[in-house]
Order: structure tokens, then sequence, then C-alpha cells
């Protein structure tokens, strides 16, 4: 019984060390690890948001939505399979997290920075994929 409590409180408990964490003075390793993973969880978060937005704009275009959705899934595979080969001379180590994790991190930001474009579309812009609003 007391097992099951404890792996019940588990999550509640790595939340709030989470939000607990100084990662501008990360100074060992479990944290700097722990920091690279709040940051791609953070960037994630801000792309789907904008995946959202963009997919709610094709709406009315499901030819170009699953264009769209292709891309996406393409560049998520793109995307990790990148990080894995990135961070591969130091598979098995310490250090693996932060390095996969920063390189998560770079590629979303930019990917995000994509999205963003297209959600500045002007109407009538035969070059954008994405209608203005």
């Amino acid at each position: 019984m007391r097992t099951r409590f404890f792996l019940a409180l588990t999550p509640l408990l790595l939340t709030q060390l989470a939000h607990a964490v100084d990662c501008d003075n990360a100074a060992d390793q479990a944290t700097m690890n722990l920091c690279a993973s709040q940051q791609h969880a953070a960037a994630d978060k801000e792309l789907n948001a904008l995946y959202q937005q963009i997919t709610s704009r094709l709406k009315g275009n499901p030819d170009s939505k699953k264009l769209l959705v292709d891309a996406q899934r393409s560049w998520i595979a793109f995307r990790d399979a990148e990080c894995k080969f990135s961070a591969s001379g130091v598979e098995g180590g310490s250090v693996y997290p932060l390095i996969y994790g920063n390189c998560v991190t770079e590629l979303t930001k930019a990917r995000i920075e994509t999205f963003k474009t297209y959600l500045k579309c002007q109407e009538g812009d035969l070059g954008c994929p994405v209608p203005g609003v």
C-alpha cells in the first residue's frame, strides 16, 4: 500500500522539483539534463500551438492540411534522427540527454520560426501555403 502511495505522488514530486530548479545556474549533469528537457518541452508546446493555428487556417483546404501533416511527420522524423546522430558521440553517457535535448530544442525553435512566417502570410500571397486572416 505504501509503495502505491509513493508511486502515485512521484509525478507530483518531480513536477515540484522541476519548478524549483535554477537552470541558469545548473551545476550538475542531472540538473542540466532536466533543464534541457524543460526547454524542449517549452519549445514543443509553442510549436504545437502554432501547428494548431495553421491547421485551423487550413480547415477549408483538406489537401493542404494533409500536406502539412505529412510534412510535420517527416520533419519530426528528421529532427529525431538528426539529433540522435548529433548526440551519437556521447551515446550511453550521462551528457547524452543534454546534447540530444539541446539539439531537438534548437531544431524545434527553427521550425517555430518557419511556422511563424507561415502565419504572417498576406492574403493573395501565392508563394505562401497558409492563407492570411
